[in-house]
């Protein structure tokens, strides 16, 4: 005994939604890295870009140690 197309429907349906929702989900970071594929590691303090890169041979004021984080002055 057969299944009836109607009763598969919704399944494909959702299957659907699923495959849109991640192709657009897919399309959003590629547009998000600049067109290009995601890459970890890029200094994105030195930019101000997640996927951008620098030639200059000399970095910016702020950067003698490299470090992202803010150190607090003692109180003390």
């Amino acid at each position: 005994m057969g299944v009836p197309f109607e009763a598969l429907l919704p399944y494909g349906i959702m299957l659907g939604m699923f495959a849109v929702t991640g192709g657009a989900l897919a399309k959003l970071d590629h547009m998000k890295n600049g067109g290009k594929r995601g890459r970890w590691g890029i200094d994105s303090r030195l930019t101000g870009y997640l996927r951008g890169q620098s030639d200059k041979p000399i970095a910016p004021k702020g950067f003698e140690l490299n470090n992202p984080w803010k150190v607090e002055k003692r109180i003390i």
